[in-house]
């Protein structure tokens, strides 16, 4: 299983509202790393929900159901989707801050690579992630 960690403005596509919704496709994509990591996602991976611009906090656990494929919203091949479902809210959101003062996560992507908003996490850092949330 791998882990990942997907961006989301509140304001946009809060954790709550996908929590009500029950599932919901990742769509907007426009960068090809990004595309690149959806591509890698697999059925049953983690995948942490990251509230970007307001909040700045890891607040959720989702879990990819539908495997990449082309993107809905447009007609251009070279876009994809993955379909997620939430798992669980974490006990305490992480923050950015937090992640940026623990030694454990210095080369998190999300420090190293801040405007990416579709990134790998290692099982390391996962892990940890889950321990600052009290999990």
């Amino acid at each position: 299983m791998n882990h990942w960690l997907v961006k989301s403005e509140p304001f946009k596509y809060s954790w709550e509202k996908f929590n009500k919704e029950g599932r919901t496709f990742w769509d907007g994509v426009r960068n090809y790393q990004a595309r690149n990591n959806l591509r890698g996602m697999k059925e049953g991976d983690l995948v942490f929900w990251y509230h970007s611009n307001e909040g700045k906090e890891i607040v959720g656990i989702a879990r990819v159901v539908k495997e990449a494929y082309q993107d809905p919203t447009t007609d251009d091949t070279n876009w994809v989707v993955v379909d997620l479902e939430p798992v669980q809210s974490l006990k305490k959101p992480v923050t950015l801050e937090q992640i940026k003062a623990d030694e454990q996560l210095k080369d998190i992507g999300l420090v190293r690579q801040g405007r990416l908003s579709v990134m790998a996490v290692t099982r390391e850092e996962f892990d940890r992630i889950l321990e600052l949330a009290g999990e």
